[in-house]
């Protein structure tokens, strides 16, 4: 199965100074303009202390230029990945307008006020899940979770005030590269990376497809 990519190519002379910047302009066409289904969606790759890899996919739930913020339960397995490996990668995979962004970097845990801020604007049944589920552990049966969740909703009813959990928070990905790919045809892509200097600025440089 191949799909021909006809799409308009990227150059130099079209990108932002910053790549949060140009996420910024692309992540607005996907979300506004091509009407993606979760464009925040984004594949979050980590390795153990050992080198072993995992992936998921995970919703972006804020970026600027400090980096790209997600939540999870510390307990899960790419968190304890994250505490033996900081090093992480994002992928974005926006096919239908034969796009990918992938930012390489390292992830920071958010501070509790932070957290505490994004938990209170999640759905009521969120914020229960959150406690529900000691995620990626081993369960024999989701009854254990259903009715961990039914004993939290009876306690916690809707519009009573559910606290944050505290295995639950966010992590910073701090973009030491991030690549914006643009398919283009006979498999031509364009891709084009910013890199980090070490004083902080950002270098463009162009990838063989």
């Amino acid at each position: 199965m191949r799909m021909h990519y006809r799409a308009e190519g990227l150059y130099e002379a079209d990108l932002a100074d910053t790549p949060v910047e140009q996420f910024a302009h692309w992540f607005q066409q996907a979300a506004a303009e091509a009407h993606l289904f979760e464009p925040n969606a984004m594949v979050v790759s980590t390795a153990d202390a050992q080198g072993r890899p995992s992936s998921r996919t995970v919703l972006l739930k804020a970026f600027d230029e400090h980096g790209f913020v997600f939540y999870t339960n510390y307990g899960s397995r790419k968190a304890r990945d994250l505490a033996e490996n900081p090093h992480v990668s994002l992928l974005f995979p926006w096919h239908p307008m034969a796009r990918q962004v992938i930012v390489q970097g390292t992830a920071h845990r958010t501070g509790r006020d932070e957290t505490a801020a994004y938990f209170r604007t999640r759905p009521h049944g969120s914020q229960l899940g959150a406690w529900a589920s000691a995620q990626s552990t081993v369960i024999t049966t989701r009854d254990i979770v259903d009715t961990q969740y039914a004993e939290l909703a009876a306690r916690y009813p809707e519009g009573e005030q559910v606290p944050v959990p505290p295995q639950w928070g966010g992590f910073r990905v701090v973009p030491h590269t991030v690549e914006f790919w643009q398919g283009r045809e006979n498999r031509l892509h364009d891709r084009l990376r910013y890199t980090t200097r070490p004083d902080g600025t950002w270098h463009v440089e162009r990838l063989s497809p």
